[in-house]
């Protein structure tokens, strides 16, 4: 395929501390290529949730109008967008699917269908499922199938990993992303996304955990045997750290942002004890020394917290001793000065940085830091859903149901027409009547009829586009 002919897309990541837009293509080798990054401090959004719409609002165009200034020739209408925090839930469910065409070799429409069937799964009210990721199948008596297009078979069944959210607070992040004159294509778990971005072939095999330590959450995506095994989110992260330092030392939240860049590590024994910080006093207080080395113990304290919950999860399932891959850290958190060796003496793993430049073209991979990885991994998403064929280019038709003006004028008239009010004197009047009622009805049936049958198609159409169309 040509360069011309491949989309571009934008992955938006609305944080709790920053909103970035990135917009890329893949050149002809498969490698993505930046064509515009814009980034915009957050307000209005706390621990992944949108608390002030409004406010959400403006840094999203903020951060769409800096990628559109890095680069004119964008057009920016439908993005990728990536979704955490506390309402995030997740569970394992199992389906299985009798196939009518037993002939004919297994397809994708038929883990399409099969995909499809699990969104019928139980899941508590005011809940929505997010994603459905297929672990791994199996064909008639054949267990532990990775990829079963090809085989020939009767029935077929998955493992599947279900990732639901609060209905409310999804609907809050797409209200923000439609007023802001964008379209949301796809909502993508941020650590999935992150995920994507920063690991290549030899950690899924390997088994790796994904830990996203991002501003207001710390996402988690664990892979063994080459599938995914547990999503987590985690609701402690760096405003956590940052609010430490400020009650911790009595500073306001900028100084102790600014402290934590600066001068903040997340080994304590590796801070100087005689370096201190100067921090100008308030309206003519005099100055005040902080010392690195409580700064760092202020840091380490919370950073151990949330590497326990790391723990915990991979004891969850029975995962702590055996992700030879170890761990892969990303997002803005992980740029913390010795976070890696704390990550180590914490898990017993091993620990390395992740940075998004797997799948990047070069030139871009120095220039890109760990907190862009869950946009760059939406891009990758949307060239997943493109190459698979779920992904149409904008002004072809959406996903949305249109109902024409003509379609619905004959059922309008008459459902309009006002009913003949005359008193019959006969009864050949009456049964007159009767004739002329009974023929409007099968007239005004038949008008319904056949404009329900096209809505029919419609949803027909719809579903076989997108295998998580939310209707409603």
């Amino acid at each position: 395929m040509s360069k011309k002919e491949q989309p571009i897309i934008v992955g938006l990541d609305i944080g709790t501390t920053k909103v970035v837009a990135i917009a890329g293509r893949k050149n002809e080798f498969g490698k993505v290529e930046i064509l515009g990054l814009g980034r915009s401090d957050s307000a209005g959004v706390s621990h992944g949730v949108v608390m002030n719409i409004e406010q959400c609002i403006r840094s999203v165009e903020q951060a769409i109008e800096k990628c559109i200034l890095s680069n004119p020739n964008l057009e920016i209408k439908e993005v990728y967008v990536g979704i955490a925090g506390q309402h995030i839930k997740s569970l394992q469910t199992r389906g299985d699917r009798v196939r009518t065409n037993t002939d004919s070799e297994i397809g994708k429409e038929d883990i399409d269908l099969l995909i499809r069937d699990q969104y019928r799964t139980y899941i508590p009210a005011g809940d929505q499922i997010i994603d459905i990721v297929p672990q791994d199948f199996t064909v008639d008596s054949t267990p532990y199938v990775v990829d079963p297009i090809g085989m020939s078979g009767v029935k077929i069944g998955a493992n599947f990993h279900v990732i639901t959210g609060d209905r409310n607070a999804i609907r809050n992040i797409k209200r923000c992303v439609d007023k802001a004159q964008l379209t949301t294509r796809d909502l993508v778990l941020q650590p999935l996304a992150s995920a994507a971005a920063v690991m290549n072939d030899e950690d899924l095999e390997a088994g790796v955990a994904i830990v996203d330590i991002g501003g207001g959450t710390t996402d988690m995506a664990v892979f063994y045997d080459g599938i995914l095994k547990h999503t987590a989110v985690i609701p402690y992260a760096g405003v956590n750290i940052t609010n430490d330092i400020r009650n911790g030392l009595g500073v306001l939240r900028a100084q102790a942002e600014q402290m934590k860049v600066q001068f903040g590590t997340a080994i304590a024994e590796e801070a100087n004890s005689n370096a201190y910080i100067t921090i100008p006093g308030l309206r003519g207080l005099p100055p005040k020394e902080i010392s690195v080395k409580n700064l760092a113990h202020i840091i380490e304290a919370r950073m151990h917290e949330i590497l326990d919950y790391v723990v915990y999860h991979l004891k969850q399932i029975n995962l702590d001793k055996r992700l030879y891959g170890g761990i892969i850290l990303t997002g803005g958190g992980a740029q913390l000065k010795h976070i890696t060796q704390l990550t180590e003496f914490v898990t017993g793993l091993g620990a390395r940085i992740g940075y998004p430049n797997e799948h990047l073209a070069g030139g871009y991979t120095e220039s890109m830091n760990p907190m862009y990885s869950t946009c760059i991994g939406l891009i990758l998403r949307g060239y997943h859903d493109f190459e698979s064929g779920r992904m149409r280019f904008a002004g072809e038709g959406g996903n949305y149901m249109h109902i024409t003006a003509e379609q619905m004028a004959p059922v309008m008239e008459e459902m309009t027409t006002v009913t003949d009010t005359t008193v019959p004197e006969t009864d050949e009047d009456m049964q007159n009547m009767k004739d002329e009622a009974r023929k409007k009805m099968a007239k005004r049936n038949e008008n319904v009829k056949r404009l329900f049958d096209g809505l029919k198609g419609k949803f027909m159409k719809m579903f076989e586009d997108v295998d998580d169309q939310e209707i409603g």
